[in-house]
């Protein structure tokens, strides 16, 4: 009888405890929503985290600075432009550019107004420009491209010009600063290697090129190891650079799909999304051999981050995608409540883009703002701990918990 009861009481326990932790073990697997708030317009930028605030831009042209932890708006900034450039947050300054020509310093912890800087003017490409480009430093020296096709260098402390480079096309790819070069490609198909102090050329690179896009523009940000430089182009390649000399080590053609996203270097692979062929790719960095390809229905445009061995990246579609690195397998996903409720107007039951859809025909650009209500993700995700920061192009804004 005593076993019995025991069992008895066993039994119950069990069946009490089971469905919490059952429940504690599908939390686990799925991200959730710790916060998000609603900006209005589209979010296109990648945010900054510094101490306990997170800076972004949004295209209702404010600049936000919001608690990380609880999503509550500690300032925000006005400007005259939607803001689509990632932060830089250096010393007491948080530094960005907008679609108003300029380019902004604000005091980290109340956002007041520092200094501006102004370019020639902004100008979008086409209706996929949808990034500015993004400040970097070194040596107080804050560096930037524009969309009057100049590169600048300006002082930090003062707003100043230092130099100037004028490319032949559009520069809204960020730059990136090695060994006191300022490394950019521009819209004119070219791949460039900048004196950081002088702004003299070092050497040029010219993308191949494709019939239908001749000049191989280059979109976003490169990627650099310790001897190579990566990016990819409108012209459908993916190219990686000796980064002394400017030649080519290997490109590979993803044919039928710009490569817009930057790529991510880990563990000797190369990490990278593509545009119209919906795939992610894992490549070998030595000769660009593919490793494994996930399948997606939708573009990927913002650049992977690793979080606790996982890769981490958004996509058109409103989800947010965590991948085992080695295998390609997809662990986990968010997807949007626009995407949700939107989906259907886009994609079958074979989560295949519907057959009556179009994205590149007569009708693209009303294909393009039907892709957009899904929130897609197109900023890169900014990670710390368990918890995944970005925004959509719906202008909500997210902190997730892993």
């Amino acid at each position: 009888m005593k076993t019995t009861q025991s069992t008895l009481r066993i039994s119950v326990y069990l069946l009490l405890f089971l469905p919490f932790f059952l429940f504690s073990l599908k939390s686990k697997s799925q991200p959730r929503v710790l916060w998000k708030i609603n900006t209005g317009a589209s979010v296109y930028g990648t945010a900054a985290i510094h101490n306990n605030l997170i800076y972004f831009g949004s295209s209702n042209h404010n600049f936000y600075a919001l608690n990380k932890i609880s999503g509550k708006i500690q300032w925000q900034y006005k400007t005259s432009g939607a803001i689509a450039s990632d932060p830089l947050v250096h010393q007491d300054q948080v530094i960005f550019s907008s679609t108003d020509g300029k380019v902004y310093a604000l005091d980290h912890q109340n956002g007041k107004l520092k200094w501006t800087f102004s370019t020639n003017g902004e100008q979008q490409y086409d209706a996929w420009d949808y990034y500015l480009s993004s400040p970097v430093i070194e040596d107080n020296i804050v560096y930037i491209g524009s969309g009057d096709s100049s590169v600048y260098a300006i002082d930090f402390n003062t707003g100043k010009k230092l130099w100037s480079y004028k490319t032949g096309g559009i520069v809204h790819a960020s730059p990136v600063i090695k060994d006191k070069k300022v490394l950019i490609g521009s819209y004119d198909g070219y791949f460039y290697a900048l004196d950081s102090k002088t702004g003299k050329l070092v050497w040029k690179f010219k993308t191949v090129g494709d019939l239908h896009f001749p000049k191989g523009e280059i979109q976003k940000a490169a990627t650099t190891n310790e001897n190579s430089v990566f990016f990819g182009s409108r012209d459908y390649n993916l190219y990686a650079l000796n980064f002394k000399t400017g030649t080519g080590n290997w490109n590979r053609k993803e044919a039928g799909s710009w490569i817009v996203a930057s790529p991510l270097l880990y563990q000797d692979q190369v990490f990278v999304g593509t545009s119209d062929t919906h795939q992610f790719h894992s490549l070998g960095k030595t000769y660009g051999d593919v490793k494994w390809t996930l399948p997606l229905n939708m573009r990927v445009y913002g650049a992977a981050v690793m979080l606790d061995k996982e890769l981490v990246f958004g996509c058109f579609n409103g989800r947010m995608y965590f991948v085992d690195p080695a295998s390609g397998k997809v662990n986990a996903s968010f997807q949007t409540e626009e995407s949700k409720k939107n989906y259907a107007q886009l994609f079958d039951e074979n989560d295949k883009i519907r057959k009556d859809i179009d994205p590149d025909g007569s009708k693209y650009l009303e294909v393009e703002k039907r892709i957009l209500a899904l929130g897609a993700i197109l900023s890169t995700p900014v990670v710390e701990k368990d918890l995944v920061y970005f925004g959509d192009s719906n202008g909500f804004f997210y902190a997730l918990k892993r």
